[in-house]
């Protein structure tokens, strides 16, 4: 057998990861590869840019898309034809600022490319998927664990928690779930130099209950969990190492 006939739970299926270019949707498009599916990763990076998926290329497939533009999600879907599962893990990159510093253009920018962005993504891949499919979002912990200064993200959050358990009722028996990560070591922090993003691991070793930073291949093993357990819909999965239970200042 060789590395491109891996049989596995999702063999013989297409799995689309939007945002799967870099951090926590690469997670989930290595595990899903792992897993035996053809997996298509979509996001707005050139793919000469995007983050290394393994050998198993021949189950792979680039696309181009901006999260933030419906009619380029539409073209996307469009040209894929059916899927199986969908993952959008993709954010936008609008700056978060303290609410009375924000302007409400730059607090619709994050709306609009999480929320909405999210959902024209369910939007136009649903009539293409079979009833044993999944849709998952991907939120963060902010969710129920609000901290200053990132308002808009956090209201983001939880109304797309709140989408997806509407669209479970909605669009069932196609299944509809939230990932919800907590702290993750990957590209996100790039902003910090490397001493301060291993301040950042540290104070993970010491208050969370796992001991330990979070991992982009803990997010895809969790990922592949919603998308082959078929009696999970409407359910927000947290990972996120015990994070919401203590009071982490980063």
């Amino acid at each position: 057998m060789t590395t491109n006939e891996v049989v596995g739970p999702l063999s013989g299926q297409r799995v689309v990861v939007v945002g799967g270019t870099s951090g926590m949707g690469l997670g989930a498009a290595r595990a899903a590869l792992g897993a035996g599916a053809e997996v298509v990763v979509a996001g707005r990076r050139p793919e000469a840019a995007r983050g290394a998926l393994g050998p198993d290329t021949k189950r792979l497939q680039h696309a181009h898309v901006d999260i933030t533009d419906e009619a380029s999600i539409r073209r996307l879907f469009d040209g894929l034809g059916s899927l199986d599962h969908l993952l959008v893990t993709a954010t936008p990159s609008a700056p978060n600022q303290p609410f009375l510093q924000q302007e409400l253009a730059a607090a619709q920018a994050i709306m609009n490319g999480k929320f909405f962005g999210s959902w024209a993504c369910a939007r136009h891949a649903a009539p293409k998927m079979p009833k044993n499919g999944s849709i998952t979002f991907v939120t963060g912990g902010a969710a129920v664990r609000p901290r200053a200064g990132i308002t808009t993200l956090t209201a983001a959050f939880a109304a797309l928690e709140a989408l997806s358990q509407a669209l479970a009722l909605e669009l069932g028996p196609l299944r509809v779930n939230t990932l919800r990560p907590g702290l993750v070591d990957s590209e996100m922090w790039n902003f910090l130099d490397e001493a301060a993003r291993e301040q950042l691991r540290q104070k993970a070793r010491e208050q969370f209950p796992v001991r330990r930073i979070g991992s982009i291949e803990d997010i895809g093993h969790a990922a592949l969990f919603l998308m082959t357990n078929s009696y999970v819909t409407g359910t927000v999965l947290e990972v996120s190492g015990g994070e919401t239970l203590v009071a982490l200042d980063i």
